[in-house]
């Protein structure tokens, strides 16, 4: 039980006490009136005598007693009723409540902290999130125990509110004070008809209350006199003529009023009286009818908190919980009566008045110890002796009827007892109270003397007499007077002092069962149980108290239930081990049965105690009803924000309630907070906890929405927010952007560049404020998510901003404006009407910003009304699922206004030493954009753009640039990974047409027609790399957008065509476009803008070509040129047949070099076209010699294998070309920083073998063009392509597009140590065999007659040709032999005649030739080539010698005639 401010001997002292009668005259009752006091008020709080009473036992052994406490009463003739001692009890616990701002008390149990305090309403409730800190601070080392002081009231009003009754003599009056005024005419008079009336009230059978303890009852004559205006001398008189009448035992003089009231009001004089009369005792009872207390339900209170529901609504809240234990009676069976309204305010209208009333006003402090006198003397003089002679009297009774034998008093008793019948049945025991003695029966004189003992302290006696007396009552089955017994004896046994006996507990139980299954009188077994429960717990028996107080727990009384359960919850919590989940249910419970009896405050407090326990422990469903049932009684109490926090409560945790269910507690919440709002209208915007809001899946986009495709119209990509993010690919397109801001600002990046981020979310980054233009749409994208199973109905839902408008140009700012939705001129907001969410589905919603102004924007959250769907019923026939499929949601007229605000947290920060060992959070800037002026807007159109090519196909597409903004744009560019994907046209391009339809049947190319006479011969044109981009020091990636003028005007748009080429490699490649463009007025904030596309390509297979180059062996051309090639190329068709491709042809092969040039095919083929059907390969080869012109310019040379020329040096061919080889050049400058080691080797190579290295080289680049003949839906289409190969080396394979390496097999690893440093790297043999090109001339056959002439001589010349740049030694030696017999064996041998050795010297490119002769001896087959020929470079000592291997044998044939 909770902590008492009595002892539990203090508490059963004063609530058996001595009680005296007082009757007053009418004028002795106007004198105390004077002090808005009667007499019974006016002596009350000095009742409890303040020294040591002693009286004389029937041993005659002094017996002491201390603090003895009287009381005395005013005579009421009738009982109180029972209605009106409920309805005083529901008064007294209703004004007794926890003092508000006192210390809370905090019980520590186990691994709780619990608050038991009015503070516990705040401290309990989940949404009080310093209820930790405050209880940790109040819980020091001291044990606190908690109090429940409405209790204890309870109990003393019980108590003194008891009826008396036949059984028992605690409660009948032992004494009654007659009390005359001084200033009465005949006031001895006066004493004699006050007498008459006491006896007349004590022995008429007019009154069956009050009762009396004995017939010869103490009469007490008191003089009243008021000072302030009566004699003293008549009252003095009177006195002495009552003390000869009385004796001075029986009569006292008391004198009262000693001040006049309206004088001296500014001295402070105690009222010891307020403490007392606050306490609406049971003397006031005669207001109350007399009549059973009703329930009367209040119409206008019944529905207090589902006014404003449906039907359906008021059906769930009060069916959901109909058969749990703990269901209110809300809405049918409300407590809150009209009675108990109005009898409440009257009690808090009496309590003000009682409290602004001044009591003893007419007294001094004289007066106080006057009255105090008065009662010591009662009590010492009259009270005490009378009550010792009584049991003296009684003593010497019971003395002399025991020395009769047990059988003859029996008989007597059965003599004296009339009408009582000695033997019942058991069933008719159960029934009834038992037997009932007459007043003069000898069990009842030693029941008497019993009480009589206890009252004076004589706890011995009193034990004794209470011990005989229950067995004669068990003897003759009177169980109501048998039930007293037993527990007036086990308290008497527990106040002895020394504690000479143990506390007979079973005493107490058989009372208890006594009282309430066989007298069925509730209000004695409730006495019996408040005393046991208080003894236990006084012995730390705290188990056995509780379960006491739990067994008189019944249906009869929700205030008596609700009040026992309570002390049953904090024994539990008091227990050596506490028991705290215990303690919790069982204040449920007590929660419940406070509601029930309408005690709204109780319950709440109850409730939100248990709280503690409950929460945070996974037991949802436990905290789901507690919760609810706070909101509702808070809501009841008008506490509307504890209300409000409850439900909300209940709607944010994961809830594991069925879908109805959840629905009762959402309607319930909307319906509080509707109120709660209707106080406030004018205030901020509440918090609303649903639909929950992830904040950091916030996504921001700045800019329109992308335009939906138009036929063969084709909007750019660009972003939008359907796209998911890819960190990637974010990164390729800032590279891009970088790549051309750099290019734009000379190669510098600006410091303050701010890549362009179209769209924010959780992983861009945001660390700086994104910028937005005015008159462009902010769009932001919510996530909501619904966490319920029913559906969430958002209306009006829009952004909540702040703007601060601000001129970028001008030095002022100015005002910060917090708008939500209403001004348009700043800032335009797009509301969305309705949102509906179902249950658990996480769903965005895309909200629009339009700014108007220049200025910083603060995106602060959502605003929006949260409703319901009326789902769970038919609308008008009409399914539920099918009223949501048409949009139109039927909201069931519940909703609320209020926001929530996006609060991002940034990314935790880990660069410094000190942010990774804290945790700190950069800041996330999304929502916080910067409005800058007008900036152009771009918008881009491909036409005719193809998703599928063969690969080295071109097709040519068009783009339209459109302006759609009001400033004019310019500096157009446009910036790729793969520019050899696309190209725009060079500088020297024809124009082709400009319409997409006038070109639809005509050749990407720019064709000739040919003369049938030039067939298979070069047609030369030239070019310079700069029309097309190339060589001009800038990067290739980017690439200028040739606009008319320059400039784009506003709404102006302009086609250009574009030719695309099909990336060498098959497979779907993703092209990104990145269109850079600028304003012609530069901005502080944004200086450019940017546009992506991304151009999805399939590619499939076509042709292969490999080409190598090697030297011809005719040293001369034509011309007399010594320096001629030839070049053998391999075309294959890899097509496979399911692209539809029915046969390749090519058409053309060109040249492009600076120094080489293809001068004709040397094909021996009749056919004008090489014709390609699937898997077929062609071998072609060309003739190809050194050019004449310009460094500076490429020599493009053409070979025709049709009837048409392409124009290799025009566009689009020349275009791919050069992008091609600048491609191919910054492939090999990535290959060449690859191997940085290697070549920190190679620059100790001196100028000797880089000449040698030059002359294998050569710079020789081959395009193949082709037609490709396809069927698709039985029509013929002709496609074009072209294909490059760069041959470099003499003798290398050179590919159109690099060969995929095989990974090597995994092989062992060796370790090995290096020997020293390398020496100078020498030429290899294939470079050395390139310097010198060497020749033999000679007779194919030759006729010689071996008959005339045994030896047959042949002239042989030897050209011998200078490659290198430089001047070369030769020498040949014409001694070497061959000696591998096979060679003998095939060619036979043969001798040079002449000189042996020659020794030359050769210029540059020169040509030399020598005269030799060989001698044969019989025919046959020979090869001349047997000739060695060594080089070295004229200025270097180093000789690099080695012979000259001719390519070729040289063979003639000697023939016989």
């Amino acid at each position: 039980m909770a902590q008492c401010v009595q002892s539990v001997q203090e508490f059963i002292q004063d609530s058996f006490v001595p009680l005296v009668a007082a009757l007053c005259s009418e004028e002795a009752e106007r004198l105390t009136r004077k002090n808005n006091l009667s007499f019974a008020e006016l002596v009350k709080p000095f009742c409890r005598l303040t020294s040591e009473a002693h009286m004389r036992d029937p041993n005659n052994q002094v017996h002491i007693i201390k603090n003895l406490k009287i009381a005395v009463n005013n005579i009421i003739t009738h009982p109180p009723q029972p209605g009106a001692i409920r309805k005083l009890l529901n008064d007294v616990v209703s004004v007794s409540q926890p003092a508000e701002g006192l210390v809370a008390n905090v019980i520590t149990a186990g691994d709780y902290d619990l608050n038991i305090s009015d503070r516990s309403v705040k401290a309990s409730v989940p949404w009080y999130s310093n209820w930790k800190e405050t209880l940790m601070e109040l819980n020091t080392s001291t044990f606190y125990s908690a109090t429940t002081p409405w209790f204890e009231s309870y109990r003393e009003c019980f108590l003194q509110s008891m009826p008396a009754s036949d059984h028992e003599f605690l409660n009948h009056y032992v004494a009654c004070m007659l009390v005359v005024s001084s200033s009465e005419p005949e006031p001895v008079e006066q004493f004699l008809k006050l007498s008459q009336e006491q006896h007349r009230i004590q022995h008429s059978s007019e009154y069956l209350y009050p009762k009396w303890f004995i017939p010869n009852t103490l009469k007490y004559y008191v003089l009243l006199h008021d000072v302030s205006t009566g004699e003293e001398q008549r009252a003095d008189s009177i006195y002495e003529e009552m003390k000869q009448r009385y004796g001075t035992q029986g009569c006292y003089l008391l004198k009262i009023n000693s001040r006049v009231s309206n004088r001296g009001m500014d001295e402070q004089i105690p009222d010891p009286w307020s403490q007392y009369l606050q306490k609406n005792t049971i003397q006031n009872q005669d207001c109350y009818e007399d009549c059973p207390y009703t329930v009367i339900p209040n119409k206008s209170t019944d529905h207090l908190i589902s006014d404003g529901l449906d039907s359906e609504i008021k059906d769930g809240l009060s069916n959901n919980f109909k058969t749990h234990p703990l269901q209110l009676d809300h809405p049918s069976g409300s407590l809150d009566t009209t009675d108990y309204m109005k009898a409440t305010a009257v009690l808090q209208d009496s309590k003000k008045a009682n409290s602004g009333t001044p009591h003893g006003a007419c007294l001094t402090l004289t007066d106080h110890d006057r009255i105090r006198q008065f009662i010591q003397e009662f009590t010492f003089r009259g009270l005490m002796p009378h009550i010792e002679k009584t049991i003296r009297q009684l003593n010497d009774q019971l003395i002399s009827r025991k020395g009769l034998s047990r059988s003859l008093f029996s008989a007597t008793k059965k003599w004296f007892s009339g009408s009582k019948v000695p033997e019942k049945s058991i069933n008719e025991l159960k029934n009834t109270s038992g037997l009932l003695y007459p007043p003069e029966a000898p069990e009842l004189q030693i029941r008497k003397m019993a009480d009589l003992c206890f009252l004076v302290q004589h706890y011995e006696l009193a034990y004794s007499c209470y011990h005989t007396a229950k067995k004669d009552f068990l003897n003759d089955q009177a169980m109501l007077y048998a039930a007293g017994a037993l527990e007036m004896a086990a308290v008497s046994a527990f106040l002895q002092p020394g504690a000479p006996r143990p506390y007979p507990a079973h005493y107490m139980e058989t009372a208890i069962q006594t009282y309430r299954d066989i007298c069925k009188n509730m209000v004695l077994a409730e006495r019996c149980v408040l005393l046991s429960a208080e003894i236990l717990k006084s012995q730390s028996k705290y188990s056995e108290a509780a379960a006491l107080l739990i067994r008189l727990t019944s249906e009869d009384s929700d205030l008596r239930s609700a009040l026992l359960l309570e002390q049953a919850a904090h024994c539990f919590i008091n227990m050596k081990s506490p028991m705290v989940r215990k303690f919790a249910f069982h204040m449920i419970l007590a929660g419940h049965r406070f509601s029930k009896a309408g005690q709204k405050k109780h319950a709440l407090r109850c409730y939100c105690q248990a709280m503690q326990v409950y929460k945070g422990k996974g037991w949802s469903l436990a905290e789901d009803h507690i919760n609810f049932t706070i909101g509702r009684q808070s809501f009841t109490l008008r506490q509307l924000d504890n209300a409000v926090s409850a439900f909300r409560h209940i709607l944010i945790n994961d809830s594991k309630q069925p879908p109805a269910q959840q629905g009762a507690f959402l309607r319930e919440y909307l319906y509080v907070y509707k109120n709660v709002t209707q106080l406030s209208p004018d205030g901020p915007l509440p918090q609303l906890p649903l639909p929950y809001i992830n904040s950091s899946a916030t996504r921001v986009f700045f800019g329109h929405d992308r335009r939906p495709a138009e036929g063969e119209k084709q909007a750019a990509t660009h972003v939008s927010l359907d796209q998911e993010y890819d960190s990637e690919s974010s990164q390729q397109w800032k590279e891009l952007e970088e790549q051309v801001v750099c290019v734009i600002n000379k190669g510098i990046i600006p410091s303050n560049f701010q890549p362009t981020q179209f769209c924010l979310n959780r992983y861009s980054d945001n660390s700086r404020f994104p910028l937005a233009v005015i008159e462009e749409p902010i769009t932001v994208e919510v996530s909501f998510r619904n966490p319920l199973k029913v559906p969430l109905l958002l209306t009006d839902l829009s952004l909540l901003w702040k703007f601060q408008p601000k001129d970028f140009n001008a030095k002022h700012d100015g005002q910060t404006e917090e708008l939500g939705t209403c001004d348009d001129d700043t800032i335009g907001t797009e509301a969305i009407a309705e949102f509906l969410i179902n249950s658990e589905e996480t769903k965005v919603a895309r909200l629009k910003l339009f700014p108007h102004q220049t200025g910083e924007l603060h995106i602060l959250g959502v605003v929006y009304n949260l409703g319901t769907v009326q789902g769970a019923v038919t609308l008008d026939g009409i399914e539920p699922s099918i009223g949501l499929q048409t949009g139109k949601f039927v909201s069931n007229g519940l909703s609320v206004q209020g926001r929530q605000d996006l609060e991002i947290q940034g990314p935790r920060l880990n660069n410094t030493k000190e942010e990774k060992t804290s945790i700190k959070y950069g800041p996330d800037r999304r929502l916080d954009p910067i409005i800058t002026e007008e900036m152009p807007l771009l918008e881009v159109f491909f036409i005719n753009f193809p998703t599928g090519l063969l690969c080295g196909e071109i097709r040519k597409a068009y783009v339209e640039f459109v302006n759609v903004s009001k400033c004019p744009l310019t500096a157009l560019k446009v910036v790729s990974k793969h520019p050899e994907f696309f190209t725009f046209g060079g500088n020297t391009a024809a124009l082709t047409p400009l319409s997409p339809s006038a070109s639809e049947n005509c050749s990407a190319y720019k064709t000739v027609v040919t003369d049938p006479t030039s067939v298979r011969t070069a047609l030369l044109s030239s070019a310079s790399s700069v029309d097309f981009g190339v060589g001009t020091g800038s990067q290739p990636e980017v690439i200028h957008v040739p606009l008319p003028d320059a400039v784009l005007l506003p709404g102006a748009s302009v086609q250009l065509p574009m030719w695309l080429r099909g990336p060498d490699e098959e497979g779907v490649h993703e092209i990104n476009f990145l269109f850079y463009y600028e304003s012609i007025r530069r901005h502080s904030k944004m200086c450019h803008r940017v546009l992506r596309h991304t151009a999805v390509i399939c590619t499939s297979r076509s042709l292969h070509i490999r080409a190598t180059v090697c030297r011809s062996n005719a040293l001369e051309d034509e011309e007399g040129r010594g320096d001629n090639m030839l070049v053998f190329v391999d075309v294959e068709n890899i097509n496979t047949s399911e692209t539809g491709v029915k046969e390749f042809h090519i058409v053309q092969v060109s040249s492009n070099s600076k120094h080489w040039k293809l001068q004709k095919s040397v094909n021996i083929s009749e056919d004008k076209d090489t014709k390609l059907a699937s898997r077929e390969r062609a071998k072609l080869c060309f003739k190809a010699v050194r050019c004449k012109n310009s460094e500076e310019n490429y020599t493009f040379a053409d070979i025709v294998f049709g009837n048409e020329q392409i124009i290799s040096s025009a566009s689009p061919c020349a275009d791919f070309f050069f992008q091609s080889l600048s491609s191919e050049f910054k492939r090999i400058h990535v290959q060449s920083r690859s191997h940085a080691s290697q070549r920190a080797v190679k620059q100790s190579f001196d100028e000797t073998v880089r000449l040698i290295q030059r002359c294998s080289e050569v710079d020789l680049n081959i395009v193949v063009l082709w037609k490709a003949y396809v069927v698709e839906d039985n029509k013929q289409l002709i496609l074009e392509g072209q294909h490059h190969v760069a041959l470099n080396t003499v003798g290398k394979e050179a590919f159109s597009f690099p060969q995929k390496q095989e990974l090597p097999e995994m092989v062992l690893l060796k370790f090995f140590r290096p020997e020293g440093t390398p020496g100078p790297a020498r030429p290899t043999p294939e470079q050395l065999s390139n310097l010198i090109k060497t020749s033999l001339h000679y007779p194919e056959s030759f006729n010689h007659s071996f008959h005339q002439k045994s030896l047959c001589l042949v002239p042989v010349t030897l050209l011998l040709s200078n490659c290198s740049q430089a001047v070369v030694d030769v020498m040949i030696d014409l001694r070497h032999k061959t000696t591998s017999p096979e060679a003998l064996e095939i060619h036979g041998s043969f001798t040079w005649l002449g000189q042996t050795q020659y020794k030359l010297q050769l210029k540059s490119q020169e040509v030399c030739s020598l005269q030799l002769k060989a001698c044969f001896v019989h025919t046959g087959v020979y090869n001349l080539g047997t000739p060695r020929v060594f080089a070295k470079l004229v200025d270097q000592v180093t000789l690099f010698e080695t012979s000259q291997q001719n390519s070729m044998p040289a063979l003639i044939i000697i023939n016989n005639i």
